[in-house]
């Protein structure tokens, strides 16, 4: 079954609760998300570091074939 924009965000938000976190359908099928995710605890971490940390939370829900979550696009930050 594929994810909801609020699940997506739900997992992120457990793990970046501070952060600001927007979440776009990119194809309007339920299946293709993009996510950026903007959060002080990412200053100082490359863009992998931030990106590991953000799948982290997803805790598993893109996880091959059976993952709830097949695209997401993510882009990661710290805030300016």
């Amino acid at each position: 079954m594929a994810m909801e924009a609020q699940d997506i965000e739900h997992l992120i938000r457990a793990r970046f609760p501070d952060a600001r976190i927007t979440i776009t359908d990119l194809a309007g099928d339920g299946n293709h998300w993009a996510a950026e995710v903007v959060d002080e605890s990412f200053r100082g971490m490359n863009r992998v570091q931030q990106q590991r940390a953000v799948y982290a939370a997803l805790k598993g829900a893109m996880d091959g074939p059976s993952g709830d979550l097949h695209a997401l696009a993510l882009t990661t930050k710290a805030p300016e």
